[in-house]
């Protein structure tokens, strides 16, 4: 369950930079920000950096619908995950 909480702060991260960019699109000299997401093991992390361009509105906006299904399988493995301790629980009881 761990690496699902993980991914989605990841995601949480990725997600506020996105929207930072789309924020500054008209910002002038405005650097948006690239953002990746690794894992190993159980630690799942953005990694971000300064693109040397302005924002990408069409990527922005392709990332944020990826950002949002991953978030969904994320809160819905921790979902299953819970009915399964629940069904467990009710077995003991």
């Amino acid at each position: 369950m761990q690496v699902n909480v993980n991914s989605i702060n990841a995601q949480f991260d990725w997600m506020a930079n996105s929207s930072s960019n789309v924020a500054n699109v008209n910002t002038s000299d405005y650097q948006a920000i690239d953002t990746t997401i690794s894992s190993e093991g159980k630690d799942v992390s953005a990694n971000s950096s300064r693109s040397d361009s302005g924002t990408n509105l069409a990527k922005e906006i392709t990332d944020q619908s990826v950002i949002s299904t991953g978030v969904e399988a994320n809160v819905k493995a921790i979902d299953t995950q819970n009915q399964i301790y629940g069904t467990l629980l009710d077995m003991l009881a």
